[in-house]
């Protein structure tokens, strides 16, 4: 028996088939074994312990959400109510826009509420884009609630209504001040056009304008206007640029230089337009040198000084020339802008000739005196000789004499 086991031991036995390919042996985990489990690194023990501090705040907020906390949410409303917040409609309020969307803006105003600045009450102007209207995160502003929104509580504010109050309080003013404004035409119809005055909408009726111009020539022109009537509760602005032109046309001087623009050409001459009054450079009154065609001396745009020779109040004609402003005979053809640089100098040489040729004109007729019975005043204004003055007259005489 013995034997058979010294003869097994003593046996070889070969390698079975693939015993050879040891596999590669498996990495070794960086902990040691402990009691059958692996010990945790430092990072894995502290995710370990922020997992189990989520876990236990999630339980308290489901069983205990109160706990820990000094007021109660009916404190949170009664300190809100508190801070007393008139969020009736009209009101003002001030509030910070603190974000701008497509269609207007969220403004914060110390509330619980949510309030909201449309896009179309944003300014009195019609605009694409909010910022269009100066508004952006961080503005503060006051504004007007003039809606709630049913579904969501919303309160709707506007700064157009508060600029639409304070535009036509202006208008007010302005229209008892009695001066002349400038509108800019944004439409018309039949009977007249709509100006834009002080940010609001007049009407300016064909009867009250000056020129025999349609709505589609007036369109985007600036007009000089002046208030017919301001009615805000009807919304009424009626304006006059006939009224706002007899003003200006009163400031016109024989003699004096305005500053003008070629309007239009015509044979005869061009229409030139001074401050909203158009007046005629006749063709003759271009230049001393013969004008065969208007057209190579000015053209409709062009800027020129011209002379006021002659003005019709009554039937809103101006006679213009830039002939008496020529330093020399022809600028106005070779040398056009000379005539515009020397045009107040001109003009004045122009004034002196003909105070000279007046006042030689009233000392021919005081030579003349005894006939015609005419005395020269003081003022240098001729009028009746009186007896006063005959007495006097006779009186130095007799002194002399004697």
């Amino acid at each position: 028996m013995s034997s058979l086991a010294q003869h097994v031991a003593g046996l070889a036995c070969p390698p079975l088939s693939g015993a050879s390919r040891r596999r590669p042996a498996a990495p070794q985990r960086p902990s040691a074994l402990v009691c059958g489990t692996y010990a945790l690194t430092k990072e894995e023990r502290e995710r370990e312990r922020m997992r189990q501090l989520f876990d236990e705040a999630s339980e308290r907020c489901r069983t205990a959400p109160m706990e820990g906390v000094a007021f109660s949410p009916e404190d949170l409303d009664s300190a809100v109510e508190s801070t007393d917040i008139d969020t009736d409609i009209g009101s003002l309020i001030k509030g910070t826009v603190f974000m701008t969307t497509s269609n207007g803006a969220y403004v914060d105003i110390q509330s619980k509420s949510t309030a909201f600045l449309p896009l179309d009450e944003a300014c009195l102007l019609d605009i694409n884009h909010i910022e269009e209207a100066g508004i952006h995160a961080g503005l503060v502003e006051e504004f007007m609630i003039i809606d709630e929104n049913p579904g969501d509580e919303t309160l709707i504010l506007s700064l157009q209504a508060i600029q639409q109050d304070l535009a036509w309080e202006r208008c007010r003013q302005l229209q008892a001040e009695d001066v002349v404004v400038t509108g800019k035409v944004i439409g018309g119809n039949k009977g007249g056009v709509v100006a834009l005055v002080e940010g609001l909408k007049g009407f300016v009726p064909f009867s009250q304008v000056s020129s025999k111009s349609t709505a589609e020539e007036l369109l985007e022109k600036e007009l000089p206007l002046k208030f017919v009537e301001v009615d805000e509760e009807q919304g009424r602005l009626v304006l006059s640029n006939r009224k706002a032109m007899a003003d200006s046309q009163a400031q016109l001087g024989i003699g004096s230089v305005v500053l003008g623009t070629v309007e239009s050409l015509k044979p005869y001459g061009a229409f030139i337009d001074i401050g909203g009054i158009n007046g005629l450079l006749h063709v003759s009154q271009i230049s001393h040198d013969r004008v065969a065609d208007i057209s190579t001396v000015l053209q409709p745009g062009d800027a020129l000084k011209v002379m006021i020779l002659s003005h019709d109040r009554e039937r809103g004609r101006v006679s213009l020339s830039t002939k008496k402003l020529e330093p020399t005979p022809g600028d106005m053809i070779r040398n056009p802008k000379l005539v515009f640089e020397k045009a107040d100098e001109m003009a004045q040489i122009f004034r002196q000739r003909i105070a000279q040729a007046e006042a030689m004109a009233r000392a021919d007729m005081l030579r003349f005196q005894p006939e015609s019975g005419l005395t020269l005043s003081s003022e240098g204004i001729l009028g009746p000789l009186s007896s006063d003055t005959t007495s006097e007259g006779s009186g130095e005489g007799q002194t002399a004499d004697e």
